[in-house]
């Protein structure tokens, strides 16, 4: 292909992931999908290698990247299969990620994969939201090993009937795996269109050369990195069971092979929800990587391939099961991009920007009491961290997730809960030459008996600093104007309020010359 031809190529892969995207959004039931966008699609190689990614959420694409050579290898595939999964340590992320994998045959080959990945808002755990204070993977809700939810073009109806019947809120739960269902439908048929007007073998020899641009775009990103090694250190507030300050090690190695990318150091799992599948840790390494190249860098496998990542088995970033994960995936992929990021400014100060919010401040809320059955779930925005040429920007969703706020007017519509207040948190932002984005107050008042759940970061450890500038203001959480720890579990009643204040992002450089000053 000439550069034209492989431009084109790589943006009608691109098109099938965004008309995938749409078809999901729009056909799904729940406001968490469908208001929120917590979904992401993609397009893999027949041996799973991955191609092309709509720009959704980066903790699903980068783990399904590292994880699907496996899941394609594990099943025998036909026309008219479709996979589901969501066991964190076979593939999946955390449990409310629910992942459908379909095979795309052209003449009576296998020449592709389309997936998606969409957040589910109960997934059948005690806790309404399932994201429950847990310590165990078994709490967390159903465990979906690799198995066929479709077999040539057969829905096993059975299965997936007992499945919406043990999850709470069952009304939308049946309609949004027939939007991923759907979503995957409109994959399969927009790219056998592409690979019937270019031919299998075209087909085929366009996706090598788009790995080798990939690969060669990435190594001119890191190109741009000084060879040596650099480490940083961070940590975990906590684990919701007690145990604080978990620390967090990384090295980064830079040389003519491209990076390495090391965590030993990194505390041993523990006993609560923030450990990591090495998938998750993953997704967070490739995302700040990606984040150095050049933005025309297609979205493949080749991209990849300078990048190398070990982690000790049994560590918070590399768990064994059946460890807890429901914040990991969240939480502790939004620490690891912090990690990787502060190694990197000791490299190139002026490409890395200071910490961001470093947390996604999850809110999960509902009952399921007969006759009372609801379930909500949202992140938060907050502050990004400032970089050389810029501020950071403020109340937004940084690195590891790209999701909307819930507008208030769906939440009011659907939830029995009103909003207090929303808007900026003033002055949270790290002071520097450039100064960090301002986090956010959202204050719910329940207008019902609810049970909540809490999952934060950032309220004991201040988002860093970098090139002199100034930590942004950690995050905290009050009900009825009482703190509550960063991982809680609450029981509120009709007219309890709950105020959430997230993280400033730091602040870059020293002030006029010298050091900022609190």
């Amino acid at each position: 292909m000439n550069p034209i031809e492989l431009s084109l190529f790589a943006s009608r892969l691109d098109a099938v992931c965004d008309e995938m995207g749409a078809v999901l959004r729009n056909a799904a039931f729940s406001t968490n999908i469908r208001d929120r966008l917590d979904f992401s699609c993609a397009v893999f190689d027949a041996a799973g290698g991955l191609c092309a990614q709509a720009a959704h959420i980066p903790v699903h694409l980068g783990s399904m990247a590292f994880a699907m050579t496996d899941l394609v290898a594990r099943e025998q595939w036909s026309p008219g299969d479709m996979v589901i999964l969501n066991d964190p340590f076979l593939g999946g992320t955390h449990l409310p990620d629910i992942t459908l994998i379909a095979p795309v045959f052209v003449a009576g080959k296998r020449v592709a994969f389309v997936v998606n990945r969409a957040h589910h808002a109960d997934i059948g755990a005690a806790a309404p939201g399932s994201m429950p204070i847990s310590s165990s993977l078994h709490e967390e809700g159903q465990v979906i090993p690799p198995r066929h939810l479709i077999r040539e073009g057969r829905l096993d109806e059975a299965w997936l009937t007992g499945l919406v019947a043990a999850i709470g809120d069952a009304s939308d739960a049946r309609g949004d795996f027939m939007a991923q269902v759907s979503a995957n439908h409109a994959g399969v048929a927009r790219l056998r269109s592409l690979i019937g007007n270019l031919g299998v073998g075209r087909f085929r020899e366009g996706l090598v050369e788009l790995n080798a641009y990939g690969e060669r775009l990435a190594r001119q990103g890191l190109a741009g990195l000084p060879q040596g090694g650099y480490a940083f250190t961070d940590c975990m507030d906590d684990d919701g069971q007690g145990h604080l300050d978990i620390p967090l090690c990384v090295r980064v190695q830079v040389d003519a092979a491209g990076v390495a990318v090391d965590f030993a150091g990194t505390a041993s799992q523990v006993a609560g929800n923030i450990n990591c599948p090495l998938a998750v840790t993953a997704a967070a390494v490739f995302y700040v990587f990606r984040c150095l190249m050049p933005p025309q860098t297609p979205a493949c496998a080749g991209a990849l391939r300078p990048i190398r990542l070990t982690a000790p088995r049994g560590s918070l970033l590399n768990a064994c099961p059946p460890a807890a994960v429901a914040a990991g995936n969240v939480e502790t992929s939004s620490r690891v991009v912090d990690l990787v990021l502060g190694a990197l400014a000791q490299a190139a100060p002026e490409r890395i920007p200071a910490a961001s919010q470093g947390t996604m401040n999850n809110l999960a809320m509902g009952r399921t009491e007969p006759g009372a059955t609801w379930g909500y779930y949202e992140t938060l925005g907050g502050g990004m961290g400032a970089g050389a040429t810029g501020g950071g920007w403020s109340a937004v969703q940084t690195h590891m997730t790209n999701t909307l706020n819930t507008p208030i007017e769906v939440l009011e519509t659907r939830y029995p809960v009103r909003m207090r207040h929303y808007g900026l948190r003033r002055g949270s932002g790290g002071a520097g030459r450039r100064p960090g984005g301002d986090g956010l107050v959202r204050e719910f008042e329940f207008l019902a008996p609810a049970q909540a759940t809490l999952l934060s970061e950032r309220r004991r450890h201040r988002p860093w600093g970098a090139a002199g500038g100034l930590p942004g203001a950690a995050g905290c959480n009050r009900l009825n104007g009482e703190p509550v720890p960063p991982k809680a579990s609450l029981v509120v009643r009709a007219g309890d309020r709950l105020r959430i204040e997230t993280p400033g992002g730091g602040g870059w450089g020293r002030m006029n010359g010298t050091a900022a000053e609190e």
